[in-house]
């Protein structure tokens, strides 16, 4: 992903996130000039959980003829430090997308805030 386009990516995660009072998972699905194909909320949650599927994941980026894909999702509380189930799921998706030559750009945690994380900028993946 460009880097010219990372505020524009954040500020467009902000309006999405920012301000939703449970925790949302989405799929940015980009073509392979990283232009946005389609944006789609994967899972409402709770105050603290929101369901994301690698095997979903997958199947929708296929279907969508997704070349890359950017997870992201809110962490009401608006503390965006990765929990280790973020860890854990970030990783499994990530490999999957390997696997069926899926870029996977980044996934984002979107605070209260307005913070965000980048698990790319942690060196998460």
């Amino acid at each position: 992903m460009r880097r010219s386009s990372w505020p524009a990516l954040i500020s467009y995660l902000r309006a999405s996130l920012q301000y939703e009072i449970k925790e949302q998972t989405r799929i940015l699905f980009l073509d392979k000039r990283n232009a946005l194909i389609k944006d789609e909320v994967a899972g409402r949650g709770t105050v603290d959980h929101a369901p994301m599927y690698v095997r979903e994941v997958i199947h929708r980026a296929l279907d969508v003829g997704a070349s890359a894909i950017v997870l992201a999702h809110n962490h009401p509380s608006g503390n965006v430090k990765p929990s280790q189930a973020d860890k854990s799921l970030t990783k499994q998706i990530a490999e999957a997308c390997r696997v069926m030559g899926i870029v996977m750009h980044d996934h984002v945690i979107i605070g209260a805030t307005g913070e965000y994380a980048s698990f790319k900028q942690l060196g998460l993946i």
